[in-house]
């Protein structure tokens, strides 16, 4: 078996391909695929129009859920797209379909990696023999992630060359990127060039720039930049080293991390900073408790224990379950505990960006490269563009910024004005939304394929975080904030939304781009209605499910029958907060079923999770791609559409005073 990678006499390093291997295309025919598996269908590039391939192949069709209870990159491969299935229900890809089928490169079309930033995606490719991804584009923790593996990444026409027969020089992959970019894929991932970097056979210089105005993200790179000194300046596409304030891993991800620390740096590695990194027990908090996830007990149960190895190994943060419950959901908590204006917060999640909301840079990142900044206390990163999302006007009452964000799904997202990019929020109509409905902005960048979300910060985001840091005054909170230059320079443009323009929204099954006007739908019967999670399970989410249930209350109307309501706290002082006002006596005679934090159903693991294919959810969750919360469809939309459709049994926006008294409810009230 050859290698794709290959030394010529001279020195040149070149890409060719294995003539003994193939390609495989993955087709939005799936019986192309399957067909390609079976060694019945010969493609080549030449032959193919790109609109045929698939495009948005996220991150759970690659490394569905129940594949990432498995630690070790092998046994990952072992199911590789073990998400992809047809109508039917069955998957294209059996077990071993990609390790054994003899293939060098893999081929799809648009935002190859969308979803999450689970690194099990592209390890999944890597240890099947893939040695080249093709893609028209990729999502950016993705791209990352191949990055950090030294997974080549190409277009179309240089597969065409090298189905040619061509030898391509390497540096023609590689010469898109900066040069430490180039150095990272060169010597094979991050930890060989790490290893490089500290041999001093390979330099990073800090960028130098005259005086320039900045983005917000921007200023936070320049002010974290490692062994720099004096004032610093960035631009969009510098290569830099920065230090990293803090971040997270969760118990779908530690285990991994521990695991590459010891295989890198030996089982006695050590942690330079732990006070400000954490790791979270809050995705696989149910996972005892669902049929479907027994087969994977024992599984879950390393998972847990490595972490626990983890914490203890490392004193990082702790927020372990204690007898059965969790502090709340990694996200929602660090922006709660301990994420500041000015920081650059990295975990191994793609909702890292939520903590966008209290005016600092955060994003998600693999176990490789969490593994790998964790122990140096910096981190590689390319200066990221920027766009702007000027808010202006006030948001109808019934609409959230959830409905704000399904509208810049459908206009930005889809045409890929926000891909890589960090999306900033600010203008006079940021001051109308609250600390938690600027987190939901900021959530949902992930969804848009952005690189992040960051607010701007103002007098809400002061007292908001003066409540929660008690060892801070408000003078020190204000001098931390970041605001960017008046004439920053943003490569995606300044757009403007009027917030009054906004209407209720939903995002159709399938995927959060997939946007409509409630107005627009058909009547959709609903069996479930979803609130929590990260991206609605926050106090000001809980205020609005409580507007809701208390007006269908006061009209004599409970949750609808044949329909089940289930709420989801986002952290242990979410849940204190619905406690204090009231608001669990209210859900309960609603007939709401409340759950303590936790991701649950969000990842298809916990109460809320459909159980046939048939059965209709509407859901404030933030993504909605095929099985990951049950076979069921999946409606995404805001905490007032969810609970008024709760009410309504079906998709229904909510309008102050809508519900009308009927018997049936009165009587049992």
């Amino acid at each position: 078996m050859k290698a794709l990678i290959e030394t010529l006499p001279n020195g040149t390093r070149v890409v060719a391909l294995d003539p003994s291997r193939r390609v495989l295309y993955l087709f939005k025919d799936l019986e192309k695929i399957r067909a390609q598996l079976r060694g019945e269908l010969v493609v080549r590039m030449k032959d193919v129009n790109p609109a045929e391939l698939l495009d948005d192949i996220n991150t759970d069709v690659m490394t569905p859920a129940w594949v990432c209870f498995r630690h070790r990159p092998e046994d990952i491969a072992l199911d590789a797209y073990a998400g992809l299935i047809d109508k039917a229900q069955k998957r294209v890809f059996e077990t071993r379909a990609l390790l054994d089928g003899g293939f060098q490169v893999i081929v799809s079309g648009q935002r190859k990696g969308t979803g999450s930033s689970r690194e099990t995606a592209p390890q999944c490719e890597k240890w099947s023999g893939i040695e080249l991804v093709i893609a028209s584009s990729f999502a950016p923790i993705h791209a990352r992630n191949n990055i950090n593996l030294g997974q080549l990444m190409g277009d179309y026409e240089q597969l065409k060359r090298l189905e040619a027969g061509e030898r391509i020089p390497l540096d023609e992959f590689t010469a898109r990127f900066d040069a430490v970019t180039r150095a990272t894929l060169e010597a094979g991932g991050l930890f060989p060039f790490v290893a490089r970097y500290k041999a001093k056979t390979i330099r990073v210089d800090a960028p130098k720039h005259a005086s320039r105005a900045m983005t917000m993200a921007e200023k936070i790179l320049a002010s974290h930049l490692f062994d720099a000194r004096g004032a610093q300046y960035l631009a969009p596409n510098d290569a830099c080293l920065v230090r990293v304030d803090g971040g997270y891993s969760h118990e779908f991800t530690t285990a991994q991390v521990h695991y590459f620390l010891q295989q890198e740096y030996g089982a006695d590695y050590k942690v330079p900073n732990p006070s400000k990194f954490a790791v979270f027990e809050d995705h696989l908090l149910y996972a005892d408790g669902v049929p479907r996830m027994a087969p994977f007990a024992d599984k879950i149960g390393t998972l847990r224990k490595l972490q626990r190895e983890f914490q203890k190994h490392t004193g990082v943060r702790d927020y372990s379950a204690k007898d059965g419950v969790s502090p709340g959901i990694c996200h929602q908590v660090a922006r709660e505990h301990f994420v500041d204006p000015g920081d650059f917060i990295q975990a191994t999640d793609s909702h890292t960006c939520m903590g966008g909301g209290n005016n600092a840079l955060t994003w998600g990142v693999g176990a490789t490269e969490y593994a790998g900044l964790i122990y140096s206390g910096f981190t590689f990163v390319k200066v990221p563009e920027s766009i702007r999302f000027e808010l202006v006007g006030k948001l109808d009452p019934g609409c959230t910024a959830k409905d704000v964000m399904l509208r810049i799904l459908e206009t930005y997202a889809v045409s890929e004005q926000t891909l890589d990019r960090v999306m900033e929020f600010g203008g006079p109509g940021l001051a109308s939304l609250s600390m938690d409905e600027r987190a939901t902005l900021c959530n949902m960048a992930t969804e848009c394929t952005a690189r992040s979300g960051i607010c701007e910060a103002d007098e809400v985001t002061l007292d908001w975080l003066a409540a929660r840091r008690p060892k801070m005054s408000r003078e020190e909170i204000r001098a931390r904030f970041v605001a960017p230059d008046h004439d920053a320079h943003y490569d995606g443009g300044v757009h403007v939304i009027d917030l009054a323009s906004i209407e209720p929204m939903v995002a159709r099954p399938g995927d959060p781009t997939y946007g409509s006007r409630i107005r627009e739908l058909d009547p959709v019967k609903i069996d479930i209605a979803y609130a929590g999670s990260c991206t609605a399970g926050k106090e000001h989410d809980l205020d609005y499910y409580a507007l809701v249930i208390d007006d269908a209350l006061r009209s004599g109307r409970t949750v609808a029958p044949g329909v089940k309501m289930f709420l989801q706290f986002g952290s242990e002082d979410v849940r204190a907060y619905a406690k204090a006002k009231g608001y669990l006596e209210l859900f309960a005679r609603a007939g709401v079923e409340v759950i303590d934090p936790g991701c649950g159903a969000c990842i298809g693991c916990g109460p809320g999770v459909s159980s046939t294919p048939d059965q209709v959810t509407v859901s404030a969750i933030n993504r909605n791609f095929a099985g990951r919360s049950g076979p069921g469809k999946l409606y995404l939309a805001s905490p007032l559409t969810v609970a008024a459709s709760a009410i309504e049994g079906h998709i229904r926006s909510y309008t102050p005073g809508m519900f009308k008294r009927t018997s049936q409810a009165a009587s049992t009230r």
